[in-house]
């Protein structure tokens, strides 16, 4: 089995390369349950509904008036916008996810002791579509 490392993840908003401020994401992709047990079942039934997915990133806070996270996501909450994430990097033949996303909530925690860090909730919303790098 290979094994690949974060270090190489990217991800754009908005058209947006994040890439550089961002520490942490996820990409996380659900569905509906549905029960469609019938009188005389001794067990449930279900059936897969509706596809649902929602990613995260968050990272160090960078003040970069025109690039940084804060200058790039503030504008965009309430808004959709195209994610585009790519778990191994940039490259021909490697995987690439797209999908139109609800900006949410951007927050900023400002420890005494650490960096000022931010993260940001992303909705998915419709189809996403999944290709292979050029």
């Amino acid at each position: 089995m290979a094994r690949v490392h974060s270090k190489h993840t990217y991800v754009s908003l908005a058209g947006n390369d994040l890439s550089t401020y961002v520490n942490d994401s996820d990409w996380t992709r659900t569905t509906d349950v549905r029960k469609l047990t019938t009188y005389g079942s001794d067990n449930e039934v279900y059936a897969g509904g509706l596809g649902d997915g929602s990613s995260d990133l968050s990272g160090r806070y960078d003040n970069t008036a025109s690039t940084g996270p804060r200058a790039v996501i503030e504008p965009l909450i309430g808004t959709t916008a195209e994610l585009v994430f790519r778990p191994e990097g940039s490259g021909p033949g490697l995987p690439e996810r797209t999908v139109q996303v609800i900006v949410g909530e951007y927050k900023e925690t400002h420890p005494v002791a650490e960096y000022v860090m931010w993260t940001v909730k992303l909705q998915h919303s419709g189809d996403v579509t999944h290709s292979t790098q050029a």
